[in-house]
C-alpha cells in the first residue's frame, strides 16, 4: 500500500469513528441514560457510578478505560489501539457535552422504546466504529484478554462480562426490570452491529441433488440466467454417485428456482442457505471495511 493510500485510509477511518461516536453518544443521552438502562460495557459501569456518586459518565468512561488500554497494547496492534483510544475519547466527551452543555432532553418516557431505539442506535454507532477497525475499549479489550489467557472465545467473554455488569446494575438500582431492559438493549445492539458489519443477506445459495441435473441445469441457465456449478456427491444410503448443482442467485429468484426444479424433478432435494458476500460476475460486492470513497484527496 502506498503512503498516499495509507493516509486516505486512515483519514476515512477517523471520519467513520466520528460518525459512529455521534450515534453512540446520542444513544446514551437520548435513550439509555435518562431511563437508567445499562447496556453493559465500561460506559455501563460509568452509568452506575453516575447514579451512585453523580460522576460525569463520559469522563468516568475515559478514566476506567486507561488501565484497559495499557493492557490492550499486549493483544492489539498499535494503530488499532490508537484509533480505539480516539473513539473512546470522542464518544465519551460527546456524552458529557450533550448532557451538560447542550442539555438534550430524553427522547421518550417509555422504557421499552428507550431500550429498543437505544439498542438500535448504539448498534449503529458501534458497528460504524468497528468498520473503522477500532473499538470503544471496555469489554472488547477485556474479552480479548480473557480469550488470550483462557479457553473462552472473545465473543463469549464479552457477553459474560456485559451480563455481569447489567445484572449488577439491576441489583444496585434495586430494579430487576432495568436489568431486563439492559439485556434487551444488549441483544438488539449486537444484532444491529452484525447488520452494519455484514449487511443484510442479499443473495442465496442453492444445492440441488437430482437425477435430472442436465435438464435443471439448462433450465436455470435459460430462465434464471445464472451460472451453475456441478459437484459430484455420493449417496450415503444409496451408495450411488449423485450430481449436485450449486447455484448462487438473488432472493427474489428463489421461488422460481424451486418451482422449475420441482417441475422437472419432483423428487429433487434442494437446500437453500444465506450468502453474505459474493465476489464475481453478476453480483455487486459489499463495501470494504473502510470505504475509500468517503473522501478524495488529489
Amino acid at each position: 500500500m502506498t503512503q498516499k493510500k495509507f493516509i486516505i485510509k486512515q483519514i476515512n477511518s477517523f471520519i467513520l469513528i466520528i460518525i459512529g461516536s455521534i450515534f453512540t453518544a446520542l444513544s446514551y443521552v437520548l435513550f439509555l441514560i435518562p431511563q437508567h438502562i445499562v447496556p453493559g460495557g465500561v460506559t455501563g459501569i460509568a452509568m452506575i457510578g453516575n447514579r451512585l456518586l453523580s460522576t460525569p459518565i463520559g469522563i468516568a468512561t475515559i478514566i476506567l478505560n486507561i488501565p484497559l488500554f495499557i493492557l490492550a497494547t499486549k493483544v492489539q496492534g498499535k494503530m488499532y489501539t490508537v484509533k480505539s483510544i480516539v473513539a473512546v475519547i470522542i464518544s465519551s466527551l460527546m456524552i458529557d457535552f450533550a448532557m451538560y452543555a447542550l442539555h438534550l432532553p430524553k427522547a421518550t418516557n417509555n422504557k421499552i422504546l428507550a431500550a429498543v431505539y437505544g439498542g438500535i442506535m448504539l448498534g449503529i454507532g458501534l458497528g460504524i466504529i468497528f468498520r473503522a477497525q477500532a473499538s470503544t475499549g471496555g469489554t472488547d479489550i477485556i474479552g480479548q484478554i480473557i480469550n488470550r489467557y483462557s479457553n473462552f472465545s472473545t465473543g463469549t467473554a464479552i457477553l459474560g462480562v456485559d451480563f455481569v455488569i447489567i445484572s449488577a446494575a439491576g441489583i444496585i438500582f434495586k430494579n430487576i426490570e432495568l436489568a431486563l431492559y439492559g439485556y434487551m438493549t444488549l441483544y438488539l445492539s449486537t444484532k444491529v452491529i452484525d447488520i452494519v458489519l455484514e449487511g443484510f443477506s442479499y443473495t442465496r445459495a442453492a444445492f440441488i441433488i437430482t437425477d435430472k441435473s442436465q435438464l435443471i441445469n439448462k433450465s436455470i441457465l435459460e430462465k434464471l440466467q445464472r451460472g451453475v456449478t456441478k459437484l459430484q456427491g455420493y449417496g450415503g444410503y444409496s451408495n450411488q454417485v449423485k450430481e449436485v448443482l450449486f447455484v448462487v442467485l438473488s432472493i427474489r429468484q428463489i421461488p422460481e428456482l424451486v418451482s422449475l426444479a420441482k417441475e422437472i424433478d419432483p423428487n429433487a432435494f434442494i437446500v437453500i442457505t444465506d450468502v453474505y458476500e459474493v465476489l464475481g460476475r453478476g453480483f455487486h460486492t459489499r463495501f470494504s471495511p473502510v470505504p475509500q470513497n468517503i473522501i478524495n484527496i488529489k
